[in-house]
Parts: structure tokens; C-alpha cells; sequence
């Protein structure tokens, strides 16, 4: 692993990491790797931890037990972005959406504008970029969370279930954008209840089961024979 990945934030590495919510071991000693420039899905049923999961390794939730590391830093590094299943927007125009999250990062001047048009150009929103962002289609909103993230040209892209409430056009419009964010080197790792979803789009699979990982290996490998007895239930619930 060269020195500069490290420096970057990659790999994320967690250990033993354990997040305790009253009686509930949320996640129970999980140990994994997510590689530089991977698409890395989580899954799982119901409550097994995938949410809690991806904001423990984005560092927005602190371990109970054990730890994470990204690269050689033990705190978040500011090179990551992430998009959740309900877009959190401010009461703005689409473009002052993405302008400030670039103002926050610290971006000045005609860098900002630039960016923003980048954006949203990148997303099929340009035309639209004076609308408040609250009146879009959830589709939409969910594109301008995209394009809000990407414009931070992040190293690595959180995504928490963001096509699973949205149509099949919404959905294949959101997936094209991952995958063209991923083509310019940014990491993924994304939870999804879509198994097809994962097929089509993940290089390595996370499998979950009550808190614990039973599975952390190729997408290929786990869909056409997954090595754990809650991996190979879960793909057959898929079946039936």
C-alpha cells in the first residue's frame, strides 16, 4: 500500500468494533478492510447494523469497543462525503444547496460557481438550478444530494440507501451517477436492501448478520456461493 493512499484516508480499516444501544449489541466485534477506489456494499436484513455500520466507518457514530482507522488517522479525514436515504436540503435554491456544503469545505471565489455548475451539470440538473430544492421530486432531491457530495470531489462516497424510495427511472438515473463518481476514483461503500442493485454494481460485499460480519469477500463470490449460513439463507429468501 503506497503512502500516499494512507495519507488519503485509505484504506478505512475497522477492529473489534462494537457499538452497544441499551441492551442491544448494534454491532458486535466487526472486523473489515474497504480498499481504495472498491465498491464496497453492505448488506443485511432488517437491523442488522448496515446504517449504524456506514456511520461508524464515515465517523459520524463513535465505537463503543475497538476501532477505526483511515490510512494512518485514528479521527475522520476531511476527503469524505456522504448521502442519505432522505436527503437532508437547506431552504434554498438547488445551487446554493451545493454552494454551501463547497463554502463549508472551505472553496472561495469563482471556484465556487464553477464547481456548482459542474455539478449539477453532472447530475441533469442544470436547467433547474434556481428551484427551491424542497419543491423537487425525490428523485431529484436525491441527485442534488449527489451532486452536493460530488462536488466536494470526495475520496470516498457514503451512500445510505439512496435509491429505496424511489422509482425504477429514479433509481437507474441514481445508480449512473455512482458509477460515473466511482470512474473518477472515488471510493464507495453503500448500503443496500437491493440485491439486484448489488449485483450490478458491487466489486465486494459486506454480508451482516444481528451486529456481526459473516461475510467480507467478492461480490461475484458471494452471490454465486457465499461461505456462511446467514449469507446463503439471506440469497435464499431472494429466491423464494
Amino acid at each position: 500500500m503506497g503512502d500516499a493512499e494512507l495519507v488519503e484516508g485509505l484504506p478505512i480499516i475497522a477492529s473489534g468494533v462494537t457499538v452497544v444501544r441499551g441492551a442491544t449489541r448494534v454491532l458486535d466485534g466487526v472486523d473489515l478492510t474497504i480498499a481504495p477506489r472498491s465498491r464496497t456494499f453492505i448488506l443485511g436484513a432488517n437491523g442488522a447494523g448496515k446504517s449504524t455500520l456506514l456511520r461508524v466507518l464515515h465517523g459520524l457514530v463513535p465505537a463503543d469497543a475497538g476501532s477505526v482507522r483511515w490510512g494512518r488517522a485514528t479521527t475522520r479525514p476531511c476527503g469524505q462525503a456522504m448521502v442519505f436515504q432522505r436527503p437532508v436540503l437547506l431552504r434554498r435554491s438547488a445551487a446554493a444547496n451545493v454552494a454551501h456544503a463547497l463554502a463549508l469545505a472551505g472553496v472561495r471565489g469563482g471556484e465556487v460557481r464553477r464547481r456548482v455548475d459542474d455539478a449539477l451539470a453532472r447530475v441533469g440538473l442544470a436547467a433547474i438550478a434556481d428551484r427551491p430544492a424542497r419543491v423537487l421530486s425525490g428523485g431529484e432531491q436525491q441527485r442534488l444530494a449527489l451532486a452536493r457530495a460530488s462536488a466536494l470531489a470526495p475520496q470516498v462516497l457514503f451512500l445510505d440507501e439512496p435509491t429505496a424510495s424511489l422509482d425504477p427511472p429514479a433509481t437507474r438515473a441514481v445508480e449512473g451517477i455512482v458509477e460515473a463518481i466511482h470512474a473518477q476514483g472515488t471510493t464507495i461503500v453503500m448500503t443496500t436492501h437491493s440485491l439486484g442493485q448489488a449485483r450490478r454494481l458491487a466489486d465486494s460485499v459486506i454480508f451482516l448478520d444481528a451486529g456481526r460480519v459473516t461475510e467480507c469477500t467478492d461480490a461475484t463470490r458471494f452471490f454465486e456461493s457465499p461461505c456462511s449460513p446467514e449469507g446463503r439463507t439471506f440469497l435464499e429468501g431472494e429466491r423464494l
